[in-house]
């Protein structure tokens, strides 16, 4: 008698592994997307790629982990947590270099319709991260009427500082990475006042 209760459960148990891994394709329940951007998105995208032509490579929705990297000297516990921060943020372009693929300029679009806006309010992190890694942020607002020659203009605005050729750093202490000694002091400097006996 003990020995039917236990092949009983035994088989029991079975059914329900087999059960499990035979479920009719629920654990997967996914089908294809018919777009990956949205209408407005894809007008957008089109109307960078006339705008940037063949001088940049246009990547369409991107992490903010992805873009940017913690500096060589930060603790792994504060780098760990803004690599988390991060990766929950989303930029809607980002246009890189064609050579070695490198970031030149965030944009995302603004949309104020519907109840709260689409990336209406500007994130904070967002900014100050792009700003620490010296990565224009072009936020733009979405409407119809753009042409090519205006975003052209907007996109070479916003690269314009970075043409310069020692660009002050956007946040002290951090240093220009084309020129690595330059946010150094060069030596002391006296002070006029005299010294008191």
């Amino acid at each position: 008698m003990e020995l039917a209760i236990i092949l009983m459960m035994l088989l029991i148990v079975v059914a329900l592994g087999a059960l499990k891994l035979n479920d009719g394709g629920l654990s997967f329940p996914f089908k294809r997307k018919s777009s990956l951007l949205t209408n407005t998105e894809v007008k957008f995208l089109d109307l960078i790629e006339s705008a940037v032509g063949t001088k940049y490579r246009v990547l369409c929705r991107v992490r903010l982990s992805e873009v940017l990297s913690p500096r060589q000297n930060t603790d792994k516990r504060t780098a760990k947590s803004a690599l988390l921060k991060a990766s929950g943020r989303q930029l809607d372009f980002v246009l890189c270099s064609k050579q070695d693929m490198s970031p030149v300029i965030a944009i995302d679009l603004v949309h104020n319709g519907g109840k709260e806006g689409y990336k209406q309010q500007r994130d904070w992190y967002v900014g100050s991260a792009l700003d620490a890694a010296r990565i224009p942020h072009l936020r733009i607002k979405v409407k119809s009427g753009y042409t090519s020659l205006e975003l052209r203009e907007c996109i070479e605005a916003k690269l314009a500082p970075l043409h310069r050729k020692n660009p002050k750093p956007v946040i002290p202490g951090t240093q220009n990475p084309d020129n690595p000694r330059a946010d150094k002091p060069k030596r002391p400097v006296r002070s006029s006042r005299p010294v008191a006996a």
